[in-house]
């Protein structure tokens, strides 16, 4: 059957990696998500500046992460077939507005809609970029996934440290600098969109944006191993999403430290995701993606089960482990999908930067509901069970032994 023409595709593949375009669009993410990484450090702050509850804290993260989600999938199916290099700097501007909000709200309301706009920025900038970090690859797409993932890694360890040093001690309306910031980011990915639209092409071919290749494994299976890896995203995330989102409030209950003393506390889990991050895409290019997420999902277990029963020092060293090994999982998952169905880019990376955000924001507000009727304590001694999900690995195929049989 003939396939319908599309009016743009991403002209021949790049044949050597362009490290300029990756290193700009991890700096770009690790600015994106620093920003973002504002909103679950500021919670304490606002909990009593607002007298919120954790069952409200968990509801604003859930607002945030839903509006930082649901879009990401529609916005790469879209563009996977009518690609719009400048969405990058124009979502941004939702980002801007939101911090700009966020620094004068005075009620629960106005902070959930600040999120929210915070989070559109993200839903814009996540699924597009990556794409932009894929085109500029060479075929190293586990190197370039990884430096794309781990810009957006550092931004995240770094908002708790903007949080201890800047916004604590200046208090609310001091977030209104970071919208400088998102102004700066949207001047740097003005460049590469330039550079994103310049690898297009007037329509010349029938055919979607990227080039059309055949999964090398049959229809049924691919949908099992998406399954899979969907099942994984959500032990990971919802996992992450009670350390991201908890960690001060638990370090508070249980060991009676200072706000200022658990934001250092988790800017070490968020810089130890970041590494754990690095890592995984280049390993993955190396000795396959699969392995990569059997030891990064599966292999966190005994951490987990550890850290609800740790001293503070153990504590300390237990997070900082479990963000190494977890993180080393998210890049294989993204390239391994988006080999498992070629020519959907901008979709797959929207679905799992999607699902990743949805799937933390739903754990947010569960575990905050959660907190209210029990304790913290509770809920880190629940959580620590998720990490089993990994043995759902051992069903995804070999994507080389695929192609083999294919040929």
């Amino acid at each position: 059957m003939e396939r319908p023409a599309l009016p743009h595709r991403v002209a021949s593949t790049q044949q050597q990696t362009v490290y300029f375009i990756l290193a700009s669009v991890a700096v770009c993410h690790l600015l994106n998500d620093m920003m973002s990484s504002l909103l679950p450090s500021i919670y304490p702050m606002f909990k009593n500046l607002l007298h919120l509850s954790f069952g409200q804290i968990g509801l604003m993260a859930l607002t945030y992460q839903l509006a930082a989600s649901l879009l990401q999938p529609a916005v790469g199916l879209y563009t996977d077939r009518h690609p719009k290099p400048f969405s990058l700097p124009i979502g941004l501007c939702s980002t801007l507005i939101g911090l700009l909000l966020l620094s004068t709200a005075r009620s629960f309301h106005a902070i959930v809609f600040a999120a929210a706009l915070v989070g559109v920025g993200s839903s814009v900038f996540h699924p597009e970029s990556s794409r932009v970090a894929r085109l500029a690859s060479g075929g190293r797409y586990g190197l370039a996934q990884s430096l794309f993932q781990v810009g957006g890694n550092a931004g995240m360890a770094g908002g708790p440290l903007m949080v201890a040093y800047v916004i604590l001690s200046r208090g609310q309306s001091s977030i209104a600098w970071f919208s400088l910031i998102a102004l700066l980011l949207i001047i740097l990915l003005i460049p590469v969109s330039v550079w994103y639209g310049a690898r297009l092409t007037p329509k010349t071919a029938a055919g979607p944006v990227h080039a059309v290749a055949e999964s090398p494994i049959p229809p049924g299976k691919v949908r099992l191993s998406i399954g899979i890896l969907v099942a994984l995203i959500f032990s990971k995330y919802f996992y992450l999403s009670s350390i991201n989102n908890y960690l001060i409030f638990y370090l508070m209950n249980r060991f009676h430290v200072s706000v200022h003393d658990g934001q250092i506390h988790l800017f070490l889990f968020l810089a130890s995701v970041a590494v754990g991050t690095f890592v995984g895409g280049p390993v993955g290019d190396r000795i396959g993606r699969k392995y990569v997420i059997w030891v990064s999902i599966l292999g966190v277990l005994p951490f987990t089960l550890l850290l609800p029963h740790a001293n503070l020092f153990w504590t300390t060293i237990l997070t900082v482990v479990i963000g190494l090994v977890l993180a080393s999982a998210f890049s294989a998952i993204v390239v391994y999908a988006q080999e498992l169905l070629p020519g959907k880019v901008g979709m797959i990376s929207g679905l799992f930067f999607g699902l990743a955000f949805g799937i933390a924001g739903l754990g947010a507000a569960l575990f905050g509901r959660l907190a209210d009727l029990t304790s913290i304590d509770f809920v880190y001694k629940v959580c620590a069970y998720l990490p089993a999900i990994g043995l759902l690995t051992a069903f995804l195929p070999d994507l080389h032994e695929g192609r083999s049989q294919k040929a």
